[in-house]
């Protein structure tokens, strides 16, 4: 389920002052599925029907309101045929930066247990994984890759400046930064140990 609303903000409605850390980002979600819907022109009693939950529940969802769990959001996908970090993802900047106590996140309805979409992988994207090691010491810096690259960084431990050359961003553990691999970037440790999950994207 969603994290609890700040104080003084009425359940299931997104509080004036933006989202809570870590919570549903429920006028994403709303914006996603009334998209989806009008692309697939389906009506909110089919989509509910297939999805097999309420339509009372779709329309809270596509009002920007409710308390969606993974399961709920899932099966909306499933009817919808998008992938699940569709409903989630918001148009990135050029630089993207989200700290581990941060980004869009649902929770599991039946057991403790949450997802934070860092970033959905666009059409006919490809994705190669790494693990990255490094201490601290000169930085290492990659020339820009070919055109089109985006390079997406987890920080597990440690700390690092991470990013575009000329604008490097401290990372702790858990935070997370996208930035265009096709220009000038560094990674440099900053404690000893510091290890991290490299995706560079391709198409």
């Amino acid at each position: 389920m969603v994290q609890q609303q700040p104080h003084g903000s009425t359940p299931g409605t997104p509080d004036p002052a933006g989202p809570t850390a870590g919570a549903a980002p429920l006028a994403l979600i709303a914006t996603s599925l009334r998209r989806e819907r009008a692309r697939t022109g389906l009506s909110l009693t089919e989509v509910a029907r297939r999805a097999g939950v309420a339509k009372s529940t779709l329309s809270q969802l596509e009002s920007g309101t409710g308390n969606p769990s993974i399961e709920t959001l899932w099966a909306l996908c499933v009817a919808l045929d998008v992938p699940f970090a569709r409903l989630l993802d918001p148009p990135r900047p050029v630089v993207q930066v989200i700290r581990a106590d941060q980004g869009p996140t649902v929770a599991a309805a039946h057991a403790d247990y949450r997802a934070t979409v860092l970033a959905a992988s666009p059409p006919s994207a490809r994705r190669d994984l790494y693990a990255i090691a490094a201490e601290p010491g000169p930085q290492r810096a990659s020339d820009p890759h070919m055109p089109g690259v985006i390079e997406h960084v987890v920080l597990s431990t440690g700390r690092a400046l991470v990013g575009l050359a000329d604008d490097p961003v401290e990372l702790a553990p858990g935070d997370y930064i996208a930035y265009p691999g096709d220009l000038p970037h560094v990674f440099q440790a900053l404690e000893p140990g510091t290890r991290a999950v490299l995706i560079s994207e391709h198409t």
